[in-house]
C-alpha cells in the first residue's frame, strides 16, 4: 500500500477526484474516510486527529477547477478534504479516482496541474494519491517530468491500482476500506459476465463482506455501494439482487429492542408525512450527499419513492420533495 512520505501537520487537505460513478465514490469515500486514511497510512492514528472529523471542501474545488462549458467533459477533481493532525503544519493529499478506468496519456500532467493550483491557493505541503479502477494492466502512471534548457520539474504521487491488489490480503484485512476495494475489484472483473453468474458471484461477495466487523451504518453503506456498482443487463435481475442484498443486510444488522422501537416510531412519523429521523439530524454535508444520490436514483431508475428512500436512508417525504423539485 502507498505510504505518505511526509509528516502531516494541522490541518491536512486531502483531494479526491473521479470521472464516472462519481456519486457512489463520493458517498463511499466520505462514509469510509477514516478507514481510507488508515488503509493507506500505517500510522494514521499517530498523524491524524480523527476526533476533529473531516471537512469536505467541494465548493472550493469548483472555484479551483471550474468545469468546461461542455456538459459532457469529465470533471476530474471532486474532493478536497481538510483533516486535523497532531502536528503544527498543514498537509494535503490529492486522490484521483478513474472510476471509468481507461488509459489517459495526460493523467500525470493533470495531477501536476492540480498540485500547482492547490499550492497557489493554500501554500502548504501537498501529498497525492491516484486510485486506478481501470482494467488495463499497462496503465499505471506514477510521476510527471518535464525539462527544458536546464530547468526540470519532477512530481511523484502515490498510486493504487485496484486490479493489482491481492485478494487474500484484502479478504484478511480488518479495515472496512479493504471491503470497498474488494467491491470495486469485483465489479471490474465481473461486469462482463452473464447476469446469473454476476448475481451468484455478487451474493457470495456480499456474504463474505458481511462477515467483516464494522459498524452497522457502514455495512449498509457498503452494501449500497455494491448494489449500484455492479451492472446487470436485465432490470429484473438487478431487482432480485437488490432484494437479496437487503435480506442479507437485514439479518446482519438486526436491531436491538431499543433501536427497533426508535425505528418503528420514526417510520410511523414518516407515514404521517412528518420529516423526522435521518433528515432531522443531517449535517449540511449529509444533506447534500443524500440529495445528490436521491436525484441520481430518481433520474436513472424506475424505483418507487419508498424504495429510493430505503436505499438512501431517508424518509419518503424527503424523496417526494426532491422529485417535485425536479419536475418528475
Amino acid at each position: 500500500m502507498p505510504w505518505l512520505g511526509n509528516k502531516c501537520g494541522q490541518p491536512c487537505y486531502i483531494l479526491i477526484s473521479m470521472k464516472s460513478n462519481d456519486i457512489l465514490w463520493k458517498a463511499i469515500l466520505e462514509d469510509f474516510f477514516d478507514d481510507f486514511l488508515r488503509f493507506f497510512v500505517p500510522n494514521a492514528d499517530e498523524l491524524f486527529d480523527f476526533s476533529k472529523g473531516f471537512e469536505f471542501l467541494d465548493k472550493e474545488l469548483e472555484q479551483l477547477f471550474p468545469p468546461d462549458d461542455d456538459n459532457f467533459s469529465p470533471q476530474f477533481v471532486d474532493k478536497l478534504v481538510k483533516v486535523t493532525t497532531f502536528e503544527g503544519n498543514e498537509e494535503c493529499v490529492f486522490v484521483h479516482v478513474e472510476v471509468q478506468g481507461y488509459p489517459d496519456k495526460d493523467f500525470a500532467l493533470r495531477m501536476f496541474q492540480y498540485y500547482t493550483r492547490i499550492w497557489d491557493k493554500h501554500s502548504r505541503p501537498i501529498t497525492a494519491f491516484a486510485i486506478f479502477v481501470d482494467n488495463s494492466k499497462g496503465f499505471h502512471p506514477t510521476e510527471y517530468r518535464t525539462a527544458y534548457l536546464g530547468t526540470e520539474v519532477y512530481y511523484k504521487f502515490n498510486t493504487f491500482k485496484v486490479i493489482e491488489q491481492d485478494d487474500v490480503v484484502l479478504e484478511a484485512s480488518n479495515n472496512p476500506f479493504a471491503a470497498v476495494v474488494q467491491t470495486a475489484k469485483f465489479s471490474i472483473l465481473n461486469n462482463k459476465k452473464g447476469d446469473q453468474q454476476l448475481f451468484d458471484n455478487g451474493i457470495d461477495l456480499a456474504k463474505r463482506l458481511l462477515r467483516k466487523k464494522m459498524p452497522k451504518q457502514k455495512i449498509r453503506n457498503l452494501m449500497r455501494f455494491l448494489v449500484h456498482y455492479v451492472h446487470f443487463e436485465k432490470h429484473e435481475m438487478f431487482n432480485k439482487f437488490v432484494n437479496e442484498i437487503d435480506s442479507l443486510t437485514e439479518r446482519r444488522t438486526t436491531m436491538g429492542i431499543q433501536e427497533f422501537l426508535l425505528d418503528r416510531a420514526e417510520k410511523k412519523g414518516r407515514n404521517e408525512g412528518i420529516e423526522i429521523g435521518v433528515e432531522k439530524g443531517m449535517t449540511e454535508k449529509d444533506l447534500e450527499k443524500n440529495q445528490e444520490f436521491t436525484k441520481s436514483l430518481l433520474k436513472s431508475t424506475d424505483f418507487s419513492p419508498l424504495r429510493i428512500a430505503e436505499l438512501v436512508g431517508v424518509s419518503e417525504v424527503f424523496v417526494l420533495k426532491i422529485k417535485k423539485e425536479l419536475g418528475l
